[in-house]
C-alpha cells in the first residue's frame, strides 16, 4: 500500500500547457502495478563498428591510440578519451577481453554477437540471448517497456551483419528503433481510446492461431516442426508483451516535454542524431519507462552510420578511415583518431547527463551501468575489444583505473559481474569462467 507521503515515479509538472517528468524524489514509488517499490537497477550496452585506431607503443602517433598508456591507476588518457577526463571517477577503461567462439569468424561479421558471445556459423547465423535480453527477465518486469532497442540504421539488418544487438531466447533479432520521433512517440504518446478493445481483440486471434497450430503439429515432418517451434515462440512473445500493454493500461504515461530532444535530428548530422538518441534514452531512464537499453552506432555493414565522418568534414567514410588506420597510411592514425575522439565525446555528454541527474542520495548514473566498445580491436581483428565500463557505483563497481586482462579471460565474465551488479541471481552467461575480477 502506498503511504500518504508517496509520490508517483510518474508525477510530472504541469503549467503553461508544458509538462515535465520530475527527477527522482525520495518520495517517490516505482514499481509496476501491484508490486512493491524498489531502486532501480539499470543497464546500457552501446557498440560501435569498425574497432579503434591503435598505432605502435613507440608511435609518434600514440596519443591518437584509442588505449591509454600506462595500466592500473597509473594510467594516462589518450586524446581519444580525453573527454572521459572530467568523469573518469566513474569509468573504467578495460582491453584484452574478447568472445573466444568469435574470435575466428570474419572480421566484420562480430557485431550480432557482441553482446551475446556465440560464433555465428555459416549456414544457419544461429545467435543465441543477448546480455539485455537476459536481463530483461528479472529487471524488464518492472516497467512499462522491458527494454528499449535502438541503432542508427534501425530494423534487424540482414544475418551476420544486423543492425541490431539485441536477442531474444531463441536468438532472433529484436528489431531496433532509429527515428527520434518515433522513439519518443512508443516512449511517452498515449495510444488511442480504443487501445484497450484492440488489445482484448488481439488476445482471440492469438487464442485461436494457438489452437489451430496446436492441431497442426501432428501433421507436419521434424523440419516444419521446428519452424512451427519458433513460430509458436514468436507467439507466446506476442502474448506476453500484451499481458504487459494490458496490466499498464491503468497508469499514466510519463509526460515529457519534446522540446528537450533534438527530434529532427537525423543520421546527416551525427552529433545532433546521436545526442538525440542519448538523451531518449536518458529520458526513458529518468522517467522509468525501462531500465535496459541498447543502442548500435553503427552495424559492420552500415550504409547510414558509415558515412558519419564524412558528415563531419573528414574525406573517408568510417569503414575507410578503419582501414587506413590499420595499414599505417600516413595520416590514418590521427584522422580514425579524431572520430574515435567524436565518438567519446558523445558518450561523455550521456555519462554527464547522467551523472548530472539526482536520484536518492546519489545519482542516476549511480544506479546505471553503461557498456560501450567495438567487437573489433584492429578493424577485422576481433580480439582485445576496446571497452568503456562506467557507471554502477551503488550497485557495488569500482573505478577510476585501466585494467589489463589475459586473453584466457572471456568478456562474457564481465556479463556475469554485470548481472550480478543488477541483481540477478546467476554465475553463468555464455561462456562465461566466472566473474571478472578487479571491477568490484
Amino acid at each position: 500500500m502506498r503511504k500518504s507521503w508517496q509520490l508517483d515515479r510518474r508525477t510530472v509538472l504541469r503549467g503553461a500547457g508544458v509538462s515535465l517528468a520530475l527527477p527522482a524524489l525520495e518520495g517517490m514509488v516505482s514499481a509496476a502495478p501491484g508490486e512493491p517499490a524498489a531502486r532501480p537497477r539499470r543497464m546500457c550496452c552501446m557498440l560501435f563498428p569498425y574497432g579503434v585506431a591503435m598505432p605502435e607503443e613507440e608511435s609518434s602517433d600514440r596519443q591518437w591510440g584509442w588505449f591509454p598508456q600506462g595500466e592500473g591507476k597509473d594510467y594516462r588518457l589518450t586524446k581519444v578519451l580525453q573527454p572521459l577526463r572530467p568523469l573518469i571517477s566513474d569509468v573504467s577503461i578495460l582491453s584484452g577481453l574478447s568472445h573466444p567462439e568469435c574470435r575466428q569468424m570474419g572480421g566484420h561479421l562480430t557485431g550480432d554477437t557482441f553482446l551475446t558471445g556465440t560464433e555465428l556459423k555459416e549456414g544457419s547465423f544461429r545467435n543465441s540471448v543477448s546480455l539485455d535480453q537476459y536481463a530483461a527477465r528479472y529487471v524488464g518486469l518492472q516497467t512499462r517497456l522491458s527494454s528499449l532497442v535502438l541503432s542508427s540504421d534501425g530494423g534487424i539488418g540482414p544475418r551476420s551483419t544486423s543492425t541490431t544487438l539485441s536477442y531474444t531466447d531463441k536468438g532472433q533479432p529484436i528489431p531496433a528503433l532509429s527515428d527520434p520521433k518515433l522513439i519518443f512517440k512508443r516512449l511517452f504518446e498515449r495510444g488511442n481510446a480504443n487501445e484497450k478493445r484492440q488489445l482484448q481483440n488481439a488476445d482471440s486471434i492469438l487464442d485461436m492461431v494457438r489452437d489451430q497450430s496446436r492441431s497442426l503439429r501432428s501433421k507436419l515432418g521434424k523440419p516444419d516442426q521446428r519452424k512451427l517451434d519458433e513460430y509458436e515462440t514468436a507467439v507466446r512473445q506476442v502474448e506476453q508483451r500484451m499481458e504487459r500493454a494490458q496490466k499498464w493500461l491503468s497508469v499514466p504515461l510519463p509526460e515529457v516535454d519534446p522540446g528537450t530532444v533534438s527530434l529532427d535530428a537525423g543520421p546527416e548530422g551525427p552529433k545532433e542524431y546521436i545526442r538525440a538518441i542519448y538523451d531518449l534514452m536518458f529520458l526513458a531512464f529518468q522517467t522509468d519507462t525501462t531500465r535496459l537499453a541498447t543502442y548500435q552506432l553503427g552495424s559492420f555493414g552500415s550504409t547510414i552510420a558509415r558515412r558519419f565522418p564524412t558528415a563531419l568534414g573528414i574525406n573517408k567514410d568510417w569503414h575507410r578511415l578503419a582501414h587506413d588506420a590499420r595499414s599505417g597510411k600516413e595520416e590514418g592514425f590521427e584522422q580514425m583518431g579524431r572520430f574515435d575522439q567524436f565518438l567519446t565525446e558523445q558518450l561523455a555528454y550521456f555519462i554527464g547527463r547522467l551523472k548530472e541527474t539526482p536520484e536518492g542520495d546519489g545519482s542516476l548514473l549511480d544506479q546505471t551501468v553503461l557498456l560501450y566498445g567495438s567487437s573489433n580491436s584492429k578493424t577485422h581483428v576481433n580480439r582485445n575489444y576496446p571497452l568503456v565500463l562506467a557507471g554502477g557505483r551503488s550497485l557495488g563497481l569500482k573505478h577510476d583505473h585501466y585494467l589489463k586482462y589475459e586473453e584466457d579471460v572471456p568478456l562474457s565474465n564481465l556479463f556475469v559481474s554485470i548481472l550480478q551488479s543488477l541483481g540477478v541471481e546467476t554465475d553463468r552467461f555464455a561462456d562465461s569462467t566466472g566473474t571478472l575480477n578487479g571491477i568490484t
